[in-house]
Parts: structure tokens; C-alpha cells; sequence
């Protein structure tokens, strides 16, 4: 079932066409906008349409476009707010594989590796967690940790100046029981995976994989007493002869937790094309044009984002925030999926290129496959395994008897292989 994930993924790629379609940009004095379609404009419901944004062909994006020569272009809407950003959640066992699969090219059960070697060295927390969170506990006792760090990492000149940057800031380190980032209803057995303060007279003699790797879960810590990112927005909708035209930038204007995780470029403000223009202002057309665009295939698995999927029942959510609000209905554990991957490489129903980490299926994992969709297709699916995970975890948590749920399982599989043997 989990190479089948692989398997169909490959699949989609491999039947995926890529579809040209057609977009229509104006540009204005520093500042360009995009067409998109609405119930006012001249093509709406249209079956020449690709999409909102784009026509199939290019004649009928030029035709709108000569409809719109010569007429008066003016701003309907203009919005401008404030966004502030704090930083992610710490990290558990999968949010760190995924993050070292994607820095340092190295499969999941290496990462599991390294830091289980850096918490018998004492120097980070339990690794074989779900958690992103800490205890209310852990968070009244948190400046014992990074009093460590402060202590013992001097000779790391970047580390030692994100902590010398708190002292000197002030930085509020008392305060953490009242954010995000301690919640105790979201602990089971273990909280998330953070640097204790502790061990550094292993630290020197660490091989430099496992230094870097402690180095992300410090910055990761590190980054939750900082000040949230700061940032500008702007939107602009245009109307031209009931045509609307959408321009929006986002700038961050205040750097704050980004200092330290470095996700995103650091502007100082707004372009000032776009700051400086007022509702119902007529804008100067320069120039309106189309712009080809393409559909893409789905990307596939590296070793590491195949963990987050599993850990979301098969979904690959790129987004971190909405990743933690789905959790619970995953597949194996946090201290099995590395080796299941590992397995499935081993048997050879996959292939894990060494330099890049992507996880294609092999012949061999393709005819399994077949072989269990023309059978047993439930078998394929992830939220079946999610269901049982589910059901093992109402066992444990004395939700329901463990008969109950045997019950049930033995069923199930029964039902199942009747099926396919009276076929």
C-alpha cells in the first residue's frame, strides 16, 4: 500500500499532458496586473475559457484584448493591511526528516539516525515523537535550556549572535506557556524534538553531518522567542470596459523570527507604484499583451516529503500550519515510517536516487500494484491503514476494547479475501 502511494504518483506524471493555455497582462507605470474573468466581463461562462485566468487559444485572449484598446482603466478597489507571521512549530520526527531530506539529501532513517546519536549524547530531546509542541512543564523550565546554548555554543558565531541579539533585545522568554507553542492536549507521550543545553563535552567530536543537524533543531528553537515577521500588503483590482485586473504585493517590512530561518527575502517597503495609488484613481494603460502559460505535473516523492504524506494519510500538504491541523489520522508512526521506506527500498518495490532523494517505484513495485488493484483496491488506499492506526490508538486511550476492534479488523479482512477468492 505505500508503494502504491509512489506507484500512482509515478502514474499521474507519466499519463500527465501538458496544456498550453493563454493569460492577458497590462502593464501600468511600474506595476503590471492579470486579467481574470468575472460575471460582468464579455467572456464569462465562456466555452473558450481555459480557466479563469487564461484562454485555450491565443486568438480569442488577443480578440478581448482589442475590445479593450483605447478605453479607461480605473482602480475599483484598493486594499492595504498589516500581516504579522510568527514562527513554525518546532519540530517532530517527520518535520525534521523532511527538512534534512530537503538540506542535506539523506533518507529519513539517517536523520532518525543522527538524532537518536545526538540524544544519547544528551545534546536534544527524544526524537520518536509526533508532537510539535512543548509541555506546560518543559516551558517553565525553559531558560535552563537556553542558558546552555548561551553557555556552551560561544564558539558558534552565528548561533551565539542569535543569542546575544535576545539578551541584548530582551527578547521575552518567561512568557512561552501563553503562545502556541506549549499545548498540552497535544502531547501523547512525548513533547517536541528541541536542544536540552546540555552534553557539549561530546559536541567537538561530533562528525560535521550531526553538528549541522543540531544546528537546525537550535535555530528551529531559537526562532519561537523571536518576534513575529512583519508584513505589508496590497491589492489592487482595475476595471477595464468591465475586464477586471488584480495586482497584489506582499513585502516584509520587519524581518523578526526570519533573521534566523532565512525562508524568505527581507524588503524594506512597498513598490511605490503601488503605494502610492488611491481608489478610483484612471491609470495610463502602457501596454496589454498575453503571456503564455502551461499546466504542470505533480511532482514527485523525495524520501522525505513521502514521510509527511504518510504522517497526513497520504496527503502531501506543503502547507505547515494546515499539516498540524489534520493530524491524527496518519499512517505507521513516527518511529516506523523511515523504516518502512528503508524496507520497501530493500525489497525492491522502489527506487531512492542517492543525490536527489526522489522515490520512484521499480518494475517489480508496479506489478505488485497491479496485481493488489485488481484484488484487493482497498488495500491501496491510505486511509484504510490511517483507519487502523486510528482505531489502535481508541485501543490504547481505553476509547473502545481491544475485542471490539479485532472484531472489526477480522471482518473486514474476511469480507475481503472472499471477495477475491470466489472472483
Amino acid at each position: 500500500m505505500y508503494s502504491g502511494m509512489i506507484v500512482a504518483r509515478e502514474r499521474e506524471i507519466r499519463n500527465f499532458v501538458k496544456t498550453k493555455y493563454y493569460k492577458i497582462n497590462v502593464a501600468f507605470k511600474g506595476f503590471t496586473a492579470e486579467w481574470k474573468v468575472n460575471e460582468k466581463s464579455s467572456v464569462f461562462e465562456s466555452s473558450k475559457l481555459y480557466n479563469e485566468t487564461g484562454f485555450k487559444k491565443e486568438e480569442d485572449a488577443k480578440n478581448l484584448i482589442k475590445s479593450l484598446l483605447g478605453k479607461k482603466a480605473v482602480i475599483t478597489e484598493l486594499k492595504k493591511s498589516k500581516q504579522k507571521e510568527n514562527a513554525p512549530l518546532l519540530f517532530n520526527l517527520a518535520e525534521i526528516q523532511n527538512e534534512c531530506t530537503k538540506k542535506f539529501k539523506i533518507k529519513p532513517d539517517e536523520t532518525l539516525e543522527v538524532i537518536q546519536n545526538l540524544y544519547e549524547k544528551k545534546l536534544v530531546t527524544y526524537p520518536r515523537t509526533d508532537a510539535r509542541v512543548l509541555s506546560t512543564a518543559v516551558a517553565k523550565e525553559i531558560s535552563k535550556n537556553l542558558n546552555g546554548l548561551a553557555k556552551n555554543l560561544k564558539q558558534d558565531e552565528e548561533i551565539n549572535g542569535y543569542i546575544t541579539k535576545m539578551i541584548e533585545e530582551k527578547y521575552p522568554t518567561n512568557n512561552l506557556a501563553k503562545t502556541k507553542y506549549v499545548n498540552d492536549s497535544k502531547i501523547t507521550d512525548h513533547y517536541a524534538i528541541i536542544p536540552t543545553g546540555q552534553g557539549f563535552e561530546n559536541y567537538s567530536k561530533l562528525p560535521d553531518l550531526h553538528k549541522e543537524i543540531y544546528r537546525v533543531i537550535v535555530k528551529r528553537f531559537l526562532a519561537i522567542f523571536y518576534p513575529a515577521a512583519e508584513f505589508s500588503k496590497i491589492n489592487v483590482t482595475i476595471n477595464i470596459e468591465n475586464e477586471t485586473f488584480y495586482a497584489n504585493e506582499k513585502v516584509c517590512t520587519k524581518i523578526g523570527y526570519l533573521e534566523i530561518l532565512k525562508q524568505k527575502d527581507n524588503k524594506e517597503e512597498l513598490n511605490v507604484n503601488l503605494k502610492d495609488l488611491k481608489k478610483e484613481q484612471e491609470l495610463e494603460i502602457k501596454e496589454i499583451s498575453t503571456k503564455e502559460a502551461e499546466t504542470n505535473p505533480p511532482t514527485r516523492y523525495n524520501s522525505g516529503s513521502l514521510i509527511l504524506a504518510m504522517e497526513n494519510a497520504g496527503k502531501l500538504i506543503e502547507d505547515e500550519a494546515l499539516r498540524e491541523q489534520i493530524k491524527g489520522a496518519g499512517i505507521g508512526t513516527s518511529a516506523t515510517r523511515g523504516e518502512i521506506i528503508k524496507k520497501l527500498e530493500k525489497i525492491k518495490h522502489i527506487d531512492i536516487n542517492s543525490k536527489t532523494q526522489i522515490v520512484t517505484p521499480t518494475e517489480k513495485g508496479e506489478a505488485i500494484y497491479d496485481i493488489v488493484k485488481q484484488s484487493i483496491p482497498d488495500m491501496l488506499n491510505p486511509k484504510l491503514t490511517a483507519s487502523w492506526e486510528k482505531g489502535l490508538e481508541m485501543v490504547a486511550n481505553k476509547e473502545i476494547e481491544p475485542e471490539e476492534f479485532m472484531k472489526k479488523l477480522e471482518k473486514y479482512i474476511k469480507t475481503r479475501f472472499e471477495r477475491f477468492i470466489y472472483k
